[in-house]
Order: structure tokens, then C-alpha cells, then sequence
């Protein structure tokens, strides 16, 4: 297991399925930068209620970062070139939403000082 960080935008939109014990998850695609220019798919699932409802909020080209566990794969496109390809099972996630809602609570709250 490969314990990751992964940012990009959402491509597509996320859609809940329900697995065999009648269990629910959110599956989506995450196009991110692979540092030379061609984007990587991440393939995401999520199991936890609060990770699934966030991914299912978010459109199509929403920013969004990802924490969990990676594991990396190859897939042959219709050219038969060997891309790389990565699945990850998200624990965690953070959007731009997350950002400015604490940025907001920071501000409101100031800083709070001891008088000694």
C-alpha cells in the first residue's frame, strides 16, 4: 500500500453504487498533472459517508485533493501505448469549499491572545 496525496479536478461527476452487502460507495475520476504535462486518471472509491457526500456535492472540473491508500497500474490506449493509471481508495478528502469555509472561520474568530 502507498499512502498518498493526490490533487486535480474531478472529471465527469461521482456516482454512489451499491456494493453487494447492499453497502453504499462513490466512485469518480480525478484528472491530475503526472509533472510532464499529459494528465494521470486517478481512479477514486470512497467508503466513508462524509468523503462520499462531499465527492457527490462536487461538479465536473471542481478542484479537489484526495488522501488514501494508492496502488499504481498500466492500461494500453486504443494506439497501444502503456499509460499509467492509479486507483485510490479515499480516506480524506479536501476542496476548495473546505478552504475558504476554515479561511472564513480564521477571520471571523481573530487571533485570540492571553492577557498575562
Amino acid at each position: 500500500m502507498i499512502d498518498a496525496l493526490i490533487a486535480g479536478k474531478l472529471y465527469g461527476t461521482a456516482e454512489q453504487r451499491t456494493g453487494k452487502s447492499d453497502k453504499p460507495f462513490t466512485v469518480c475520476k480525478v484528472r491530475a498533472s503526472a509533472g510532464d504535462g499529459e494528465p494521470l486518471f486517478v481512479n477514486v472509491i470512497a467508503f466513508t459517508d462524509s468523503v462520499q457526500a462531499t465527492l457527490l456535492a462536487l461538479g465536473d472540473g471542481d478542484s479537489v485533493a484526495l488522501s488514501g491508500e494508492l496502488t499504481p497500474k498500466v492500461w494500453t490506449d486504443k494506439e497501444g501505448q502503456v499509460r499509467p493509471s492509479v486507483d485510490l481508495v479515499a480516506h480524506a478528502v479536501v476542496t476548495a469549499y473546505h478552504v475558504s469555509r476554515r479561511q472564513r472561520a480564521v477571520q471571523n474568530d481573530g487571533p485570540h491572545r492571553e492577557a498575562h
